[in-house]
């Protein structure tokens, strides 16, 4: 691979940008100075240097963001904030994409990736990889709407879902609303607020917590991101075979 081509996948900055480090001798390739960004280069086995920083071959790239309210989840969009707007430019990539979506009003975990295998998979129904939410409900429920999720929920619409596991943390009565987790093995349009919306009740809260392996950090405020550790990156990897 060429030089350039590689720093510019390495998003080390624009083509001209490259062009003008390779003339003022910031690069070195095996502790020789480069001169021309056609030097070629064998990725992942030779030593790029831009000053005392080595520059490390990288394919797919993963983060976990908090996905916050009011955020689409999209890659770009001309009206409206997407979750890749919330991204440093030193970590910003033309690839990065999110995996599947949150609704602009739900918040909590969304993967954002460049690795369009590793997405397919995890979207695909065939793996039935599992997504747990956090949700504020209206009303009291009870074993009858846990029974329910169990059996399957069949929506307004006639659309019959996968069993669900619904698990119920606590009641407020003040506000007269239900704390739950739910798990699902699907991804359809709403689907978690269609799926109270079938027993009578509203979601007034709504954030996902899991994905397959990956959890939302404590920590990890509404609009920040973290990149992916190697294990959990593995962990999702084994999860999709």
């Amino acid at each position: 691979m060429r030089i350039d081509k590689f720093l510019h996948q390495m998003n080390i900055g624009t083509r001209s940008q490259i062009t003008q480090l390779i003339k003022k001798g910031a690069v070195t390739l095996n502790a020789r100075q480069v001169v021309s960004g056609k030097t070629q280069l064998k990725p992942g086995q030779d030593l790029v240097k831009l000053g005392e920083r080595e520059i490390q071959y990288q394919v797919h790239y993963y983060y976990l963001l908090n996905k916050p309210l009011g955020v689409i989840s999209a890659s770009t969009d001309k009206h409206q904030k997407t979750v890749m707007d919330l991204f440093n430019k030193s970590d910003y990539r033309p690839d990065l994409f999110p995996v599947g979506r949150l609704d602009k009003d739900t918040e909590g975990l969304l993967l954002i990736t460049n690795d369009g295998d590793l997405a397919h998979k995890l979207l695909s129904p065939a793996h039935h990889i599992k997504k747990t939410y956090e949700a504020t409900v209206t009303g009291k429920l009870d074993e009858q709407v846990i029974q329910k999720f169990t059996d399957g929920i069949t929506l307004k619409d006639g659309t019959e879902l996968y069993p669900a596991k619904l698990e119920i943390l606590n009641y407020n009565k003040l506000e007269n609303t239900t704390r739950v987790h739910v798990q699902i093995q699907e991804g359809k349009y709403h689907q978690v607020r269609r799926m109270f919306g079938a027993v009578g009740q509203k979601v007034v809260r709504l954030q996902r917590i899991k994905m397959g392996t990956l959890a939302i950090d404590v920590g990890l405020l509404p609009g920040n991101y973290r990149e992916l550790s190697q294990k959990e990156v593995d962990e999702l990897l084994e999860l999709t075979k």
